[in-house]
């Protein structure tokens, strides 16, 4: 397994980044040698492997516009085991430069990793969301395209002109140019039309299609954050153990080049794609996702026993009431005592002075008769 694969989709938001990190440490879990190059400007999957984008020497800007080779490039991912070439936002004017180019702008890629193909096994290459300078870089030193995307109407629309650019590139400058296979991400299987698209798929492209769906997953969205693969975030994920099916997917292929997979691949508690009957898949995902969509029938439930009747209670006689006890007669009320005339309000009581009283003369007694001598 010997092979340069693009991960390219001018459309964005289609899981072309998640899908080259994930991919990369789980075929490196199965003892490939793995190279991640990093091709988009914005530097997500750098930062999705945990390097800083902006304190590296040497980029993949370098290695294009050749200050340096594509060796001297190489870092060592610590989540993962597999070797990256980190991007940043100098990529961009290395496109403008590779743009005023007269000849062999699309070469610089395909030349640079000369050296290196016999000492990986599987090199990819996350491509930028547009079909600029550096996606054609991508295409022409690839031996095949894997195409991420989202079962909707719009990246319908985008795949068409994403085939048409790989027809053209490989009908002047890669000749070898082939598609590897459409991967359905971020698989919704509640959804009708994700699984009507998914279905117009399969009639079209036939084998081409993966037959591993990569679900919706939170694992997946949160593990850049943390700067390691969903494997070494959460390896019992459903999104960790899709990407290992995936890659158990294209070891097999990569084996047994005549056998096709069923229509369906379930992913294995191992993380490897096991076959399994068709849409076993998609069944699986609509039971985990909506567990309470059947509601089993409630068992009958058995006749109540009559309940007998409660006797009546005999009623209790009434008590006499007893009669009222008669009042108290009231008590007469003390007749009050004379009141005493008041005073006239303009005159004043004079009481009279003791030196009036001392002065009075006691009445004098009468006077004894004399008694004859």
């Amino acid at each position: 397994m010997k092979r340069v694969i693009a991960v390219a989709n001018q459309k964005g938001g289609v899981g072309k980044t998640t899908t080259a990190v994930n991919l990369a440490a789980s075929l490196t879990a199965t003892k490939r040698r793995v190279l991640l190059i990093d091709l988009d400007p914005q530097g997500n999957a750098t930062m999705g492997c945990g390097i800083d984008k902006n304190s590296q020497a040497w980029t993949s800007c370098d290695v294009l516009l050749g200050d340096c080779t594509a060796a001297d490039a190489l870092v060592l991912v610590e989540y993962g085991g597999f070797k990256l070439m980190p991007a940043n936002q100098e990529l961009t004017a290395a496109e403008v430069r590779l743009l005023t180019m007269i000849a062999g702008r699309e070469f610089k890629l395909r030349n640079a990793l000369k050296p290196l193909r016999d000492e990986f096994d599987v090199i990819l290459i996350d491509c930028p969301p547009a079909l600029n300078m550096l996606t054609v870089n991508a295409l022409v030193a690839a031996d095949s395209v894997m195409v991420p995307m989202q079962c909707e109407y719009y990246a319908l629309e985008g795949l068409s002109a994403l085939v048409q650019t790989i027809e053209q590139i490989k009908t002047s400058i890669n000749p070898d140019l082939e598609i590897e296979g459409l991967l359905r991400t971020m698989f919704d299987p509640r959804n009708n039309l994700a699984n009507a698209v998914s279905a117009q798929l399969i009639e079209h492209f036939g084998n081409k299609v993966f037959r591993t769906l990569i679900p919706r997953n939170i694992r997946l969205a949160e593990a850049p954050s943390f700067g390691k693969p969903a494997l070494f975030h959460d390896k019992e994920s459903r999104g960790a153990l899709a990407y290992l099916a995936l890659a158990g997917e294209m070891i097999r292929r990569d084996e047994s080049p005549d056998a096709v997979d069923p229509p369906e691949t379930k992913v294995a508690a191992e993380g490897q794609g096991m076959p399994q009957e068709p849409g076993t898949q998609e069944k699986a995902l609509k039971a985990e996702l909506a567990p309470t969509s059947e509601v089993p029938e409630m068992p009958e439930m058995p006749e109540m026993p009559e309940i007998p009747e409660v006797p009546e209670v005999p009623v209790t006689p009434e008590v006499p009431v007893t009669p009222e006890v008669p009042a108290t007669p009231e008590v007469p009320a003390t007749p009050e005592g004379p009141v005493t005339a008041e005073a006239p309000p303009d005159t004043e009581a004079v009481a009279p002075s003791s030196s009036a009283a001392d002065s009075a003369e006691a009445p004098e007694a009468p006077e004894a008769p004399l008694t004859p001598v």
